[in-house]
This record gives structure tokens, C-alpha cells and sequence, in this order.
């Protein structure tokens, strides 16, 4: 993935602890990178992932960085703060079950940082709740943990985020991945410091 497609990332996610307390927002329709860039003026970490298109017209071809959860930024904050988030212009509601802001699992937050700091070229994808749950092992996205999808000769890691019921899917390497459970997961912290920037 170009380093332009990256995504807005957080600010602070080395430090252990920043997987939690990450609440998906829904925006209003082709507004996700001025809520995100809103979120990031107010100080507020953030995650907007974003994947490269081609799209063609009959006249010319251009390339889009486009959201890989359209209608989606994911936040970090507290629930006293919730005010000033849906105060934010563009930002419909939190995502809720009842009339209580779900938090983002943490393995899902994780995987989501790991996709963007190993500039994976990732799709959105159909989601996939059921299948074989797996870890990668080796590479960039050690220690992510997905549902595997076998297509020809290739195998594709699906990144479901439940809450949401949305998927994401990157192409590993064939011999990068156990089933989960054959080992303890892995410690989850940060060695790198990836480039902070708004899309």
C-alpha cells in the first residue's frame, strides 16, 4: 500500500494500555477524514483506515485512498469525553449496544494498527464470523490474529471487527500462520513508532 494510503493514526499508541477504551464512530457518508482531522485538533487519538482504488471514467483514471470501514472513524477516549465527540461536526452517534457506548475489542484495535504500520495492502472484504481462527507468526503482522480464507493458491487473513460486522482482508504468506490456541497470544505492545499523519 502506498505510504499516502496509509491511514490517520493515533497519537501515544506505543505506550501499553492504548488498545483500550477504542469506540467506533458513525459519520456522516465522505466525511470520515474531516472528523478525523476534527478529532485530531481536539487532541483525541484516532484511527481512520484507509485503502487505494483505481477508478476509471470514461475520460480518465485516478486513484482514491478511500475508508476501509466507509462511514466509520474509531477513537480513543473516555466516557466522560463523549460529549465533546458527538459534538464533533460529522459525527452521528457512537456505536452502542442499548444505551451504552461499546468499546472496540482490544485484539481488534491491535490488528487494525498492525495492518496500517506494515502498509499491507488490505480490502474490505464480506465479513466473516465463522471459520478457522488463526495467528500470524512471522513477519510484520506477528502476533494478528484473523479468520483464514483459502483462494487458489493464496491464503487471505480476514480481520472481522464484530462490533461493527465489517471485514478486512490481507494476503499472507502461505506458511506465516498457525491455528489459534497452539500458542499463548503474544504481549501486546509497540517497538516501532509509525508516522503520524492525517490522510
Amino acid at each position: 500500500m502506498p505510504k499516502e494510503a496509509r491511514a490517520a493514526t493515533p497519537r501515544g499508541w506505543v505506550e501499553q494500555g492504548k488498545y483500550d477504551n477504542w469506540f467506533a464512530l458513525r459519520v456522516k457518508s465522505r466525511h470520515e477524514k474531516v472528523v478525523a482531522g476534527s478529532l485530531e485538533n481536539k487532541g483525541f487519538a484516532h484511527l481512520l483506515p484507509l485503502y487505494r482504488s483505481t477508478r476509471r471514467w470514461s475520460d480518465r483514471t485516478k486513484a482514491l485512498d478511500l475508508p476501509l470501514f466507509p462511514g466509520y472513524v474509531f477513537c480513543r477516549f473516555d466516557l466522560c469525553q463523549r460529549g465533546q465527540i458527538v459534538q464533533t461536526f460529522g459525527v452521528h452517534s457512537i456505536v452502542a449496544f442499548g444505551s451504552e457506548p461499546s468499546p472496540v475489542a482490544p485484539e481488534d484495535i491491535f490488528s487494525l494498527c498492525s495492518l496500517i504500520d506494515a502498509g499491507t495492502d488490505a480490502r474490505p472484504t464480506q465479513y466473516l464470523a465463522a471459520g478457522q481462527r488463526v495467528m500470524v507468526t512471522e513477519g510484520p503482522l506477528s502476533g494478528v490474529t484473523g479468520y483464514l480464507m483459502k483462494l487458489r493458491n493464496s491464503r487471505t487473513l480476514v480481520i472481522s471487527i464484530c462490533l461493527l460486522q465489517r471485514s478486512v482482508a490481507v494476503e499472507i504468506d502461505r506458511t506465516s500462520a498457525i491455528p489459534l490456541g497452539l500458542r499463548p497470544a503474544p504481549v501486546l505492545s509497540w517497538h516501532r513508532t509509525p508516522a503520524q499523519r492525517i490522510a
